[in-house]
């Protein structure tokens, strides 16, 4: 199979699709790569570390052209979704189902997208979303940190404190592999840190981990507005596999929390968990709704490209081989949980909740394969 790699042109988007580690594996199996000049700058792989391991470089329309397979890391942007042809193969994060343009797009162009985010596991786990969940929590900590200087619209409060000062209050929502390391991160801050979800064991889990240092809540909505306007930082983590998330903080909730306090939606991906919520860039990261301070960036582990990128290629490593040496119809015939990942096969949405959100007939993977 002859598999393109673009660069990556959202906002402050540095990540890439695949490193030259995993060019080699490709090369080493028979197959062509073809990879856009400058695409691996980000993560600091030059054009001739792609080249030194079998792949060819060239321009973003000559990938796109004559690729069977483009491998990427974020969702086409619209440049990129007019390149895409009936037949193609695209593999990479979607998250359609708040955005109506782009489906309606991928749809037209007759190609078969799988997206990274709906791939499931054994364990019901997301394996190809964890890596980047796992760096998302870490970061929103991090972004909340900042985001509570004063400078930044914050309450000038420092997150862990110092002697006799309290160290600012932390609410974590859900408890999965984002609001995990969101914990891990802001306890290690010497943050006050409460975590709110509606799985008992979910609950039981966290509280074993982290001891005494975490409180746990289960989530009802009183307990998750008395937490949320005492909160100093709310991290929203929440998810619905392939579905627009559910809004659990209002904007009447908002206008009542403490002036100069922070939001960090890590779901804004799927719509966000915030009901003031809109999507930001690294470029302009924050803005203000009734004083409280919105961090809303849609990529947030590009901000670590290198880190990123290297821990995505080891998780989808092993699709992308599967789809390059059996073809997409026999892959997902031999693996239900890649299956789960075609959201859209020649002019067909093929995800339930995309189909339910947008108004499309609703095609299962098998049929729309003929499996």
């Amino acid at each position: 199979m002859h598999i393109g790699v673009p660069k990556e042109i959202k906002d402050h988007e540095y990540r890439v699709g695949l490193t030259p580690d995993s060019v080699r594996e490709l090369i080493k199996r028979d197959h062509s790569v073809v990879v856009e000049t400058g695409a691996g700058l980000g993560i600091g792989c030059e054009d001739s570390e792609y080249e030194q391991v079998g792949a060819a470089i060239a321009d973003a329309a000559s990938v796109f052209e004559s690729a069977d397979m483009v491998v990427k890391v974020k969702e086409p942007q619209p440049d990129e979704r007019k390149r895409l042809r009936s037949g193609q193969l695209l593999f990479t994060y979607l998250h359609l189902a708040p955005d109506a343009e782009q489906t309606a797009d991928l749809v037209a162009s007759g190609a078969s997208c799988v997206a990274y985010e709906t791939i499931t596991d054994d364990h019901g786990g997301l394996p190809l979303l964890a890596p980047m969940s796992e760096v998302a929590g870490r970061l929103a900590a991090q972004a909340a940190a900042h985001s509570l200087e004063k400078i930044r619209g914050g309450r000038g409060v420092l997150m862990g404190g110092v002697p006799g000062v309290s160290p600012a209050r932390v609410v974590v929502i859900g408890g999965g592999v984002v609001g995990e390391n969101a914990i891990t991160m802001a306890l290690g801050l010497g943050a006050d840190v409460v975590v709110l979800d509606r799985s008992v064991p979910v609950l039981r889990r966290l509280a074993a981990r982290f001891g005494p240092s975490l409180r746990t809540v289960y989530a009802t909505a009183a307990s998750t507005e008395t937490e949320v306007l005492a909160a100093d930082v709310v991290i929203g983590a929440v998810l619905v596999a392939g579905a627009e998330t559910p809004k659990l903080v209002s904007a009447d909730m908002v206008s009542r929390m403490q002036p100069g306090s922070v939001l960090v939606d890590v779901a804004i991906d799927q719509g966000g968990c915030f009901e003031t919520s809109k999507p930001t860039t690294h470029a302009d990261p924050t803005y203000v709704v009734d004083g409280v301070v919105h961090y809303c960036v849609a990529n947030m582990p590009g901000a670590v490209p290198r880190t990123s990128a290297f821990a995505l290629n080891h998780a989808t490593l092993g699709h992308v081989i599967a789809l390059a040496d059996k073809g997409l119809k026999q892959a997902m015939a031999d693996d239900e949980h890649l299956r789960h990942g075609l959201n859209v096969h020649a002019g067909q949405v093929t995800c339930a909740p995309v189909a339910e959100r947008h108004g499309y007939t609703y095609v299962s993977p098998e049929a729309a394969l003929g499996l």
